[in-house]
């Protein structure tokens, strides 16, 4: 996948992530999915988790006429969907639907309108609607919120993120870019990320911090 677009998912999860912490309004269990799975490939390892940058083709389907209201594979010259897993970039129901999917495995869903467009629908769907989902999981890749990411940043291994850590993966994640800034946008993005992710204030980001899944190597 492109550099840039590689980025943007990483300032995008920062982003969302940080949100996330400081409060959902609902909590919604995984049963509110049905999940039916409809291939697996013989090696299914490794499996999808929170966190994870993932490559999907799925179609989208009204639940009360089957009409279809989304295709990956038609859209924007059909390539799959890049997205961080759990964090937003898509409907909440599909970020339940993907997880512990190997890549190759397929699924049909079901989602409720709670975890879809709820009461507002959005586009070609209309309020209170049911979505059904075909899913294929192309790929599975280390997300910006992963440990090794983590691990990447800090670079004196004390188990925290420095300005200067962070400041130094952006400047080399815009060198792999290529593209031309403004001097300013680095510093930007850096306040930005601190002021969503430092929550006790102490100009650090701990692994709790960053790490909004807490996972158990860190």
């Amino acid at each position: 996948m492109h550099l840039c677009c590689r980025f943007l998912l990483f300032l995008q999860a920062f982003s969302l992530l940080a949100s996330q912490i400081q409060g959902q309004e609902t909590q919604t269990t995984e049963e509110d999915v049905k999940i039916e799975v409809t291939f697996v490939p013989s090696e299914c390892e490794p499996k999808s988790k929170k966190g994870d940058l993932v490559n999907a083709h799925y179609d989208g389907y009204l639940a009360h006429n089957m009409s279809k209201f989304f295709c990956s594979r038609s859209e924007k010259d059909g390539h799959p969907k890049w997205f961080v897993l759990g964090v937003g970039q898509v409907i909440k129901g599909l970020d339940i639907a993907l997880l512990n999917m190997c890549r190759g495995e397929k699924r049909k869903v079901v989602i409720p309108p709670s975890l879809a467009y709820g009461d507002k629908g959005y586009d070609k769907i209309p309020p209170n609607a049911t979505l059904i989902f075909e899913i294929e999981l192309l790929g599975i890749g280390r997300g910006p919120r992963s440990v090794e990411a983590f691990q990447q940043m800090d670079l004196d291994n004390d188990m925290q993120l420095s300005r200067d850590e962070i400041s130094h993966y952006l400047t080399e994640e815009f060198r792999k870019d290529g593209k031309k800034r403004d001097p300013s946008v680095h510093g930007l993005i850096l306040k930005d990320i601190f002021e969503k992710n430092d929550h006790d204030g102490n100009g650090l980001i701990s692994p709790k911090e960053y790490n909004v899944y807490k996972h158990d190597e860190l």
